[in-house]
C-alpha cells in the first residue's frame, strides 16, 4: 500500500509541476496555439528521451572518469535527445508555420522529459521513507532543473525562431549555435550544484531565473521575426 502511495506521490509530483509551467509558456502563444494533441505527442516525446538518455548517460559514466567532463557530456545528452523529439514530432508537422513554434515545442517537450525525470529524482528519497526530504527534491527541482531544461532547449527553439525564414545553411548555423548555447548552459548549472554549498546553490536558481526574464524576452523577439520582402 505505501509503496503504491509512494509511487502514485513521485508521479503527480513530478508531472504536476510540469503542467504548471505548461500552462505558463503555452501563454505566450495565444494568438495561433498548436494542435493539443500535437503537443501532448511532444510532452511524451520529452518523457521517452529520459529513457534514451539513461542508457546514453551510464555508458558515459561507465567510460569518463572526469565529474565535469561527465556532467557536461550528460548536458549535452539530454539536450540532443530533447530537441530530436521535437524534430522527430513536431517540426515535421504542417503545424510547425510561424517562428515561435519552435520555442513552444522545444519548451513542452523539456516540460516533459523533466516531468519523468522529477519523478525518478523524488522516487529515491520516498521509496527509503523520507518523505520530507522528497518534498524538498520536489520543490527544489521545480525551481531550478526544471527550468534548466525550460531554458535551455527555449534556447534551442529560438535558434531556429530567428532562422524560420532563412536559408538551409543559417539554419543549421543557428542550431548547432543554439545546441552548443542550450548546452553551454546546462552543463554550466549542473557543474554549479555539485558539492555546492547551500548559498551556491541558491546563486545557481537565482541565475536561472534571471535566465527566464531573458527567455520571456527572447519569446517576444521571435515572435516579431518577419519575413525579409515584409
Amino acid at each position: 500500500m505505501f509503496e503504491s502511495t509512494s509511487f502514485l506521490y513521485a508521479v503527480l509530483a513530478g508531472i504536476v509541476p510540469s503542467l504548471i509551467w505548461l500552462w505558463f509558456w503555452l501563454h505566450e502563444d495565444r494568438q495561433q496555439p498548436e494542435p493539443r494533441w500535437l503537443l501532448a505527442a511532444t510532452f511524451f516525446g520529452g518523457i521517452l528521451a529520459v529513457i534514451a538518455a539513461i542508457f546514453a548517460e551510464k555508458y558515459v559514466a561507465d567510460i569518463v572518469n572526469d565529474p565535469s567532463l561527465r556532467y557536461t557530456l550528460w548536458a549535452g545528452i539530454e539536450e540532443v535527445l530533447k530537441f530530436i523529439a521535437v524534430a522527430v514530432i513536431a517540426l515535421n508537422s504542417d503545424y510547425y508555420d510561424e517562428p515561435i513554434d519552435a520555442m513552444i515545442y522545444c519548451v513542452v517537450a523539456a516540460l516533459g522529459f523533466a516531468a519523468l525525470e522529477n519523478t525518478l529524482f523524488i522516487m529515491g528519497p520516498l521509496s527509503d521513507g523520507e518523505i520530507a526530504r522528497s518534498i524538498v527534491t520536489g520543490n527544489m527541482r521545480f525551481i531550478g532543473a526544471t527550468l534548466v531544461h525550460v531554458v535551455s532547449s527555449a534556447l534551442i527553439g529560438a535558434s531556429l525562431g530567428y532562422a524560420f525564414y532563412r536559408g538551409h545553411i543559417a539554419k543549421f548555423i543557428l542550431l548547432i549555435l543554439g545546441l552548443s548555447a542550450a548546452i553551454a548552459l546546462h552543463a554550466a548549472f549542473n557543474l554549479s550544484i555539485i558539492n555546492a554549498a547551500s548559498a551556491d546553490t541558491l546563486r545557481a536558481f537565482a541565475w536561472i531565473w534571471g535566465a527566464v526574464v531573458i527567455l520571456i524576452v527572447l519569446f517576444e523577439e521571435v515572435k516579431a521575426v518577419r519575413p525579409k520582402f515584409l
